[in-house]
C-alpha cells in the first residue's frame, strides 16, 4: 500500500495529486522538484501501477516485490535501484531480524519499498522534512539520508551486541563454574546465529557504499560523494566490529567445549579414584568369600576385625594417596 506520497520543491513539502502521473509531471515541470512515494509491502497490482508511471525496470520490480535480496545497487537506464536490510536486535529473546528496503531513485522521483517494520523511513522522511536545506538537493539527499540511517542503527545494534557478549564471556568464565551449564553451548551456538545474520545484513552493502562514494553512479549527485563516504566509513567499521564479535564468539565456544573436557576428565579422575578405593575392600571381602577350609587365619579371634582394620587402613591411604595428586 502507499503509506506517503508527496512533492518537495527547494525542500518543502506539497500534497502530490493523486493522479502518479500528474504529480510526476509536475515535479518535472518546476526542474527543482521531486516526487517521493512510499509503499509498504505493496501487491503486484499496486507495485505494477507505481512501476508503469516510472518505468521502472522489470527485474528490479520483481525484486522490490518478492524481497529476500542480498544489499546491493543496480543502475538501469531510467533508475537507480539500491536494497539495504535494516536490522532490529531483541534483547529479551537475543534474536536479530533484518527486513528489506529497496530505494528507487531517478528523474524527479524516489520511490521507496518496504517490508517488515523495521525500517526507518518515517524517521527518515520526518528529519529530511525538519531541514529543508538537505531535502533540496533531490532524491540523492533521500538516498544519503536512508543509507546513513540505516548504518547508524547498524552501530547500535553492534553496540548492544557487543555488551551482551561481554556478559556471555563473564559467565562462561565464572569461577564459581556456572560455564559448565549444558545450556551454554547451545547459547554461544545461537548468539552465533544471530551474528551471522546480522553479518548478511552489514558485508554485502560495502560495495554499494562504495560505490556511491565514488564518481561515475548515474542520478547521484558528484557533491555527495563525500557524504556517502562517511556512511562508508561507519559501515567499514561496523562490520570490524561483526568480524570481531564472530572470532571472540568462536573463541569463547572453543574454551568452553575445553573447560568441558577438563571437567569430565576431572570427573573421571574422581570416579577412577573412588573404584580404585572400592576395588581393595572388594578384593579382600572376595578372597575371603571363596569357602576354602585352608584360609590363612580363618580360625584366629581376631581376623575378622584386623582385615576390617586392614581394608580401612587401604582405603585411606588411597585417600590421600589421590587427594595430594589432586584427582579428589
Amino acid at each position: 500500500m502507499i503509506v506517503d506520497c508527496a512533492i518537495y520543491q527547494d525542500g518543502r513539502r506539497a500534497e502530490g495529486s493523486g493522479d502518479l502521473s500528474e504529480a510526476l509531471a509536475q515535479a518535472r515541470r518546476s526542474g527543482d522538484a521531486f516526487l517521493w512515494i512510499g509503499l509498504h509491502e505493496p501487491t503486484e497490482e499496486e507495485f505494477g501501477r507505481v512501476s508503469q508511471e516510472f518505468g521502472l525496470h522489470p527485474l528490479a520490480v520483481e525484486d522490490a516485490l518478492r524481497a529476500h535480496q542480498r544489499p546491493k545497487l543496480e543502475v538501469y537506464d531510467d533508475s537507480l535501484f539500491a536494497v539495504l536490510k535494516p536490522v532490529v536486535y531483541e534483547p529479551d529473546h537475543d534474536t536479530v531480524s533484518a527486513d528489506e528496503l529497496m530505494v528507487f531513485i531517478g528523474d524527479s522521483f524516489v520511490v521507496t519499498v518496504r517490508h517488515g517494520e523495521s525500517a526507518p523511513l518515517a524517521d527518515v522522511r520526518r528529519r529530511l522534512e525538519s531541514e529543508p536545506e538537505i531535502l533540496a538537493h533531490g532524491p540523492t539527499a533521500v538516498l544519503y539520508a536512508i543509507s546513513d540511517a540505516v548504518v547508524d542503527h547498524y552501530i547500535d545494534v553492534a553496540g548492544e551486541l557487543q555488551v551482551d557478549l561481554e556478559e556471555l564471556e563473564t559467565e562462561v568464565f565464572a569461577p564459581s563454574g556456572s560455564g559448565g551449564s549444558s545450556n551454554t553451548a547451545a547459547t554461544i551456538y545461537t548468539f552465533k546465529r544471530q551474528v551471522l545474520e546480522f553479518r548478511r545484513a552489514t558485508g554485502p552493502l560495502t560495495a554499494p557504499m562504495t560505490r556511491l562514494a565514488g564518481a561515475g553512479v548515474p542520478f547521484v549527485h558528484q557533491e555527495a560523494q563525500p557524504f556517502f563516504r562517511d556512511v562508508a566509513d561507519h559501515l567499514t567499521r561496523v562490520n570490524e566490529q561483526v568480524e570481531g564479535l564472530d572470532r571472540l564468539l568462536s573463541d569463547i565456544l572453543s574454551a568452553h567445549l575445553a573447560q568441558m573436557g577438563v571437567r569430565q576428565n576431572d570427573d573421571m579422575r574422581k570416579i577412577s579414584a573412588w573404584a580404585a578405593m572400592a576395588a581393595v575392600p572388594t578384593m579382600v571381602a572376595g578372597i575371603y568369600g571363596m569357602n576354602f577350609d585352608h584360609m590363612p587365619e580363618l580360625h584366629w579371634a581376631w581376623t575378622y576385625p584386623a582385615i576390617i582394620l586392614f581394608m580401612a587402613a587401604a582405603v585411606l591411604g588411597l585417600h590421600r594417596l589421590f587427594k595430594r595428586r589432586g584427582w579428589l
